[in-house]
């Protein structure tokens, strides 16, 4: 059935098709662990009812959002040994032990704590319990630091050599752990994680405000997301021009991709805002371009030249149409929550935060925005970089494992088939979890159950005899 399919481009597929599903999971996490920090936190120092109630829902949201992004990313590794097992023999000296830094580190650090976070506040303490929450919100973000650090390697590879046997062997760890494009990817994806988390935040909170807009939990909610989506919006406008200007420096032909520029422009190069690029010719169709100030905003100069496609060959181009299309999309939604920042702003100097029901609608309708920045923003960078998997050193044609296209296809069709149903079931339950607002005297995950022993001595029952 599959026999006249590109086996590389199933891979690649399958991978994009896991990654998409995984990807929304830790950058929800990631920054629900450190609101949950911030509320238990809030509610020690202010001893006030409502923030544990709000720490105790959101925590049973979070416990099913880790869990879901856990299974999904064991499925992803276990990709680089059936489908890219060349990308592993090349690049596993670096990529592996970075992997298993992030192992070694986030992971056993969340394993240690996670427990304690979820089933432990009427045990250990308040203060104990906090200290938990909080080293489980540092291990997810030390979970993205070595994933970055891994991914960003990739993107721009330094600190290493090549053996005998043509793989990469790391000279120096502080050059491959810090290559020149991860501190601002990092901070670009921490960012994203913050925001993503802050609009569905926001969104919960607008669509109980709808209903009610006098409830005590959904109106602090929403307060705290609107001041995260004003404060970090802008900030992550700007940590994005930043990475930009990296990606220009290291990765140029990414950016010839993301903007559109087929051909080079000695005296200032327009920017694109909308077009349809063809590549076989080599121009954007029906372009609505400005000109010269793609020059302005990345050498902030209008009469800067700027090199184009043109100076590259073709087998070296990155698939246009897609990496120029999610670069705009992420844009888009990076200016949308900019604008819904700027309004709530608006609104709470009015003092009509809770009651105006456009900037509610306006909340809820975001609450997708965040993960759909995040994978647009995923798709720009990996598909940008082809055709390689290592920057300029290693073709994602030479990566891929010598596997038939219908072996592939089989097991891509079966990801699809259990991927859709598992983790539907996964999202709307998170939906009816978030359909009801917090209420007094919320409790956390299974606080009304009596643990369950899995090892260890169980006690006999009361009154047994000997």
């Amino acid at each position: 059935m599959f026999e006249g399919w590109d086996a590389v481009v199933l891979a690649r597929a399958q991978f994009a098709f896991t990654m998409s599903f995984h990807i929304i999971f830790p950058a929800f996490s990631i920054g629900l662990a450190s609101y949950l920090a911030v509320l238990e936190a809030l509610w020690l120092a202010t001893g006030r009812e409502v923030y544990i109630n709000l720490f105790n829902y959101w925590l049973k949201i979070f416990a099913v959002a880790f869990a879901m992004g856990v299974v999904s990313g064991i499925v992803m590794s276990y990709q680089f040994g059936t489908n890219w097992s060349a990308f592993s023999d090349k690049t596993g000296p670096v990529i592996g032990p970075l992997m298993a830094y992030e192992v070694l580190t986030a992971f056993f650090l969340e394993a240690g704590f996670l427990g304690v976070m979820l089933f432990g506040l009427n045990r250990v303490g308040p203060k104990l319990h906090f200290l938990a929450t909080l080293m489980v919100a540092i291990g997810t973000l030390i979970s993205a630091f070595w994933i970055l650090s891994a991914n960003s390697w990739m993107q721009t590879p330094t600190g290493h050599t090549v053996n005998e046997a043509g793989q990469f062997i790391a000279a120096d760890w502080l050059k491959v752990i810090f290559n020149p494009s991860f501190p601002y990817r990092l901070v670009h994806m921490v960012l994203a994680a913050y925001l993503t988390t802050a609009l569905v935040v926001g969104a919960v909170g607008a669509w109980h405000l709808l209903r009610d807009r006098h409830l005590a939990g959904p109106r602090v909610m929403f307060s705290m997301a609107m001041w995260m989506a004003t404060l970090v919006a802008p900030i992550q406008i700007i940590a994005g021009d930043q990475h930009g200007l990296n990606t220009l420096e290291h990765q140029p032909v990414k950016i010839m991709a993301m903007e559109g520029h087929f051909h080079s422009h000695k005296d200032g190069a327009p920017l694109i805002l909308f077009g349809l690029p063809n590549q076989s010719a080599g121009r954007v169709d029906y372009a609505v371009e400005v000109p010269k100030l793609g020059s302005l905003i990345l050498k902030h100069s209008t009469d800067a030249p700027m090199a184009g496609l043109d100076t590259i060959p073709r087998e070296n181009w990155p698939p246009v149409a897609i990496t120029f299309w999610s670069f705009r999309i992420m844009v888009g939604m990076g200016l949308l929550m900019l604008a819904l920042g700027l309004f709530s702003l608006l609104m709470r100097v009015q003092g009509k935060l809770y009651d105006s029901r456009l900037l509610h609608m306006f909340a809820v309708a975001m609450a997708p925005a965040g993960f759909i920045a995040v994978l647009a923003g995923w798709i720009t960078t990996e598909v940008g970089r082809q055709p390689f998997t290592v920057y300029g050193l290693l073709r994602t044609a030479e990566s891929a494992s010598p596997l038939a296209a219908p072996a592939v296809a089989s097991s891509l069709v079966a990801f699809i088939i259990v991927y859709f149903a598992v983790f539907a079931a996964g999202v709307i339950y998170l939906l009816r979890l978030m359909a009801a607002p917090p209420h007094p005297g919320e409790e956390g995950p299974s606080q009304h159950e009596a643990p369950i022993r899995t090892a260890g001595i169980t006690p006999a029952a009361q009154g047994a005899g000997s």
